[in-house]
């Protein structure tokens, strides 16, 4: 199987080692963009990176069975995660716990403050979640960066707001991949890439929620980090 993209899991013709292993059990927990309707219709993974990250992994990795558990929902803050991690995370206790979240609790910051979660509450919260999981469960740990999907730097629009704000939140979801020594996928220097040579509308309808472009770019870059 081959993937012709600039972030591919090839080398020299053949497909790089997969660290996940048969039998594992694999979970993804974040907001909408994890979620994807992963309710209804689209039980029980969505249709947005993670059944398309499995989808790869099926392809390259036939031989291997896993277990794909999806527990993104619409709407979460890392606050969000915090009330529903004993059930949703510890009682599951992974092989791998993938954490894909922050773009809620920037925008709440911004334009909703009655539901706000800044920077301080962000890293404390998010550090408090990776202690519980790396001290209960052990899993090994893939964290997602948020994104946004815009080119505007303008000062002046929400949308420059928007990414003026987040270099706060990367910076604690890079310090929390250092300090619990996870993997780490970038994906917001790898939307600017594209923001070089196409129009955001090729990966998104709004900056926020990215379309099946935007999520196969996604799990593609998940892919090749979990191949690095």
């Amino acid at each position: 199987m081959q993937y012709y993209h600039y972030s591919t899991p090839l080398k020299e013709g053949k497909m790089k080692e997969l660290c996940f292993q048969d039998g594992q059990k694999v979970l993804f927990i974040g907001d909408s963009i994890t979620d994807c309707d992963r309710w209804d219709p689209q039980t029980p993974l969505g249709n947005g990176y993670v059944s398309m990250l499995r989808d790869l992994v099926i392809g390259g990795w036939p031989e291997r069975a896993i277990n794909w558990v999806n527990k993104g929902t619409s709407g979460h803050r890392v606050t969000d995660l915090q009330a529903r991690w004993e059930d949703d995370v510890l009682r599951e206790a992974p092989d791998w716990l993938s954490i894909k979240i922050g773009i809620n609790d920037l925008h709440r910051t911004l334009f909703v403050p009655e539901d706000a979660v800044p920077p301080e509450l962000f890293h404390k919260t998010y550090d408090d979640l990776l202690t519980q999981a790396t001290t209960k469960i052990h899993p090994q740990i893939i964290l997602v960066t948020p994104f946004y999907i815009s080119a505007d730097r303008s000062g002046t629009t929400d949308e420059s707001r928007m990414l003026s704000g987040l270099a706060e939140y990367l910076a604690t979801v890079e310090e929390m991949a250092k300090k619990y020594n996870t993997r780490l996928v970038r994906l917001q220097p790898m939307f600017e890439k594209q923001l070089k040579y196409r129009p955001a509308a090729t990966f998104c309808e709004e900056p926020i929620h990215p379309n099946l472009t935007g999520h196969m770019l996604i799990a593609q870059e998940i892919l090749c980090v979990l191949c690095g």
